[in-house]
């Protein structure tokens, strides 16, 4: 049975004057039907956050920790319909969403640390007298728009350091997932925040671009926090530009899991398949590219078939395989025409299968070369390619030779060598000796080129989330020239 979904602001549900459906990819089942608000329906939204700005601002860092500490506990006692919202929209395991849940709990916990640490400093004035402070503020309503893929997580990211720094938020949920970022959002209700503080919109997949546009370019709103395509991001960006409104992108990825001839290769294995198809490889930190230097290419190869070819799929709902459904039939498309091409121009399939439905098995390409689609193309699916170098200089150089940016890792038992390639390479994020998927709430999280700018996480985020003032005191009279 379909769940109703409403956009909830001012802490109360709202309808809109339309509905959407998202459909179960697994079952084809309607999952939820969710409020498909229109621009004028959505900026009821922002106004709500504007309203509520002035009292949340002005409570104390220990009051807000507190609210914070609470919203985290509401959404672990929200755990069963968490995994139901998220098994019936996306087709995620059980696990994934157990995962999700935990981690976005303990970013909200740390968010809520963070109150007390959004500082200041006192510079040295060269003017008598003069006591200058750099102060840092809330800047006001933060628009947060998340995706489907991690999504407790994301969700959470998008609107729990926004708060923590004093500012009001509205999230606008993906359409794929609206149940489930409705049950954020409910949950810091729950915890007893100020109405308005955290506010949700919902809307049709075809209504996207008016609705987010109509946020972004909402007077109240002062920054635009984004996560998912690279393509997406820039039209965000570009609309945000007319206004002078800062953004935070984080968009795609083409991550490269470097493999030198010093490896520990049974720990690269292990590592390369959790980052390729951990859910099933819709994650933007995803290992899509394993670059593997000739001279332990074959044997590397080798192990990592076996690895791979003890993963199957199946149902999510039922929880017994490592990997479940992707979100829908065009990932499978996307994904088999990428391999296609690859094949096409002299790759080969070691591990491999057909697709049932939206269950489609992991995937491994070797000898993909940067000619081929899938050496250059995000995948978002459950497919890695293996690409053999000559040496350390010409993995670094295939590792570079992407537009994205965000994750990378280099396995090598010398560890001082593995920070001087990781040092080489062009990411906001890289991994000596672990997996391109990896995620801490305090971490600055971010990528480089067509990975977006700024930064998500610990005090990263609170540059992120907050305005820097420059505001003096003169305690001595004034010397002026007229």
């Amino acid at each position: 049975m379909a769940t109703s979904v409403d956009m909830l602001i001012a802490g109360e549900a709202r309808p809109a004057a339309a509905t959407f459906d998202r459909l179960n990819p697994v079952t084809g089942e309607v999952a939820t039907r969710a409020a498909a608000a229109t621009a004028e329906e959505a900026t009821a939204a922002a106004d709500a956050a504007d309203a509520a700005f002035p009292v949340w601002s002005a409570l104390g860092p220990n009051a807000r920790r507190a609210l914070l500490n609470k919203a985290a506990d509401a959404l672990e006692s929200k755990a069963y319909a968490f995994v139901d919202a998220m098994m019936g929209e996306i087709g995620a395991t059980e696990g994934w969403a157990r995962f999700n849940l935990m981690l976005a709990a303990g970013m909200v916990r740390e968010a809520a640390a963070l109150t007390t640490q959004i500082g200041g400093e006192v510079i040295p004035s060269d003017k008598p007298g003069c006591i200058a402070m750099a102060l840092r503020e809330p800047v006001g309503v933060i628009l947060g728009i998340a995706p489907w893929n991690a999504p407790i997580i994301l969700g959470v990211r998008a609107i729990a350091v926004p708060l923590a720094c004093g500012n009001t938020v509205v999230l606008k949920a993906s359409e794929q997932c609206p149940r489930t970022h409705a049950l954020i959002v409910e949950a810091f209700n729950d915890a007893g925040l100020p109405k308005g503080a955290v506010n949700l919109v919902t809307n049709a997949p075809a209504d996207a671009g008016e609705v987010v546009g109509a946020l972004i370019d909402h007077p109240a709103v002062r920054r635009i926090n984004f996560t998912g395509s690279t393509a997406v991001g820039r039209i965000i960006a570009k609309r945000a530009a007319e206004h002078l409104k800062p953004v935070l992108l984080e968009l795609g990825g083409k991550a490269p899991f470097i493999v030198l001839e010093d490896a520990d290769l049974d720990e690269a294995v292990k590592a390369a398949a959790f980052g390729a198809f951990m859910n099933s490889g819709q994650i933007c930190m995803s290992t899509e590219r394993i670059i593997v230097v000739d001279a332990v290419a074959d044997a590397f190869a080798a192990k990592f078939k076996e690895k791979v070819g003890s993963m199957p799929v199946g149902d999510p709902r039922e929880g017994k395989t490592p990997l479940g459904a992707v979100v829908d039939a065009k990932t499978v498309a996307h994904v088999k025409s990428l391999i296609d091409d690859a094949v096409a121009s002299g790759a080969e399939t070691l591990v491999g299968g057909d697709a049932n439905g939206v269950l489609m098995p992991a995937h491994v390409i070797d000898k993909v070369t940067p000619a081929m689609k899938l050496f250059r193309d995000e995948s978002f699916g459950p497919v890695v390619g293996i690409i053999r170098a000559k040496d350390e200089a010409d993995a670094i150089a295939l590792a570079n030779d992407t537009e994205y940016g965000l994750s990378a890792a280099v396995f090598t038992r010398d560890t001082a060598r593995g920070l001087r390639v990781a040092r080489q390479i062009k990411s906001g994020i890289c991994h000596v000796n672990g997996p391109t998927v990896h995620d801490e709430a305090q971490m600055p999280f971010g990528g480089t080129k067509a990975s977006g700018y700024g930064r998500f996480g610990g005090k990263a985020g609170i540059d992120s989330f907050t305005e820097l003032r420059w505001v003096t005191i003169e305690t001595m009279p004034g010397h002026y020239p007229i």
